[in-house]
């Protein structure tokens, strides 16, 4: 008959000692960088919610765009004057609350600056081709009111713009541009607000701010584990001790 190897005397080894106070240590750092991380969303959160709220301004100047960061633009409220170039929309595939369709996405051309690209709302599928929403093809000066948005360069998740076959699947600012062949265009578009248009299409004021925000959560994990950790390392130091 085979003996069984006794475990008294057996203790742990020096290693697993190392590893689970550097992995604990490890855990702390991870969830004081998400308590960073909680402290930055709530801050970007306030500064979005003021930007919105506030009353609407000129939009940012090329001297001001290009000295800063676009996310200091960001969900700007603005006012832009100008009038729409109709002929030159271009629709972006959308999913909204009201089901799915495309953004309206229309060149403003301006007097006092280059073109902006508003988006100026939302439209259903049978409602894309503007012969079928023509009370809202607006002609002349307009003021449009709305939120800075900034571009969204390629296309959506897992599916890139094709200008060529008039698929486009992002509002990337850039692309557009060049394929409506616009001219000196700004780097950002607005999303027009809720401002109802003649006829009722496109739909505006259905732009989506929500930041989603885990890292409370993220951080009590990762403090958890560092404790589990240390609970675990102290564990093996009584038992070395007591294996002397």
């Amino acid at each position: 008959m085979t003996a069984v190897p006794s475990t008294e005397g057996r203790k742990p080894g020096f290693v697993l000692l190392a590893f689970l106070v550097f992995a604990a240590a490890v855990f702390v750092c991870l969830g004081i960088w998400q308590v960073e991380r909680l402290q930055w969303k709530l801050d970007l959160i306030a500064r979005v919610d003021a930007r919105v709220h506030a009353a609407p301004t000129a939009p940012p100047t090329d001297q001001q765009w290009y000295a800063g960061q676009p996310q200091d633009f960001e969900y700007r409220h603005v006012k832009a004057h100008g009038s729409f170039d109709h002929v030159h929309e271009t629709y972006v595939q959308a999913v909204t609350e009201l089901g799915p369709g495309y953004w309206v996405m229309t060149p403003l051309d301006r007097a006092d600056g280059p073109t902006i690209l508003i988006n100026r709302g939302f439209v259903p599928s049978d409602k894309r081709d503007p012969g079928t929403r023509a009370a809202g093809q607006v002609a002349g000066e307009v003021t449009v009111t709305g939120l800075l948005r900034i571009s969204e360069p390629k296309g959506g998740f897992l599916r890139s713009n094709d200008p060529a076959a008039g698929r486009w699947y992002s509002r990337d600012v850039a692309a557009i541009a060049q394929d409506r062949k616009l001219g000196d265009t700004e780097p950002y578009f607005i999303d027009a607000d809720d401002t109802a248009n003649p006829g009722g299409y496109p739909v505006g004021g259905l732009t989506v701010i929500r930041f989603p925000n885990s890292h409370l959560s993220y951080a009590i994990t990762w403090f958890s584990m560092a404790l589990l950790a240390l609970g675990a390392a102290g564990y093996c130091w009584r038992l070395r001790k007591t294996a002397r």
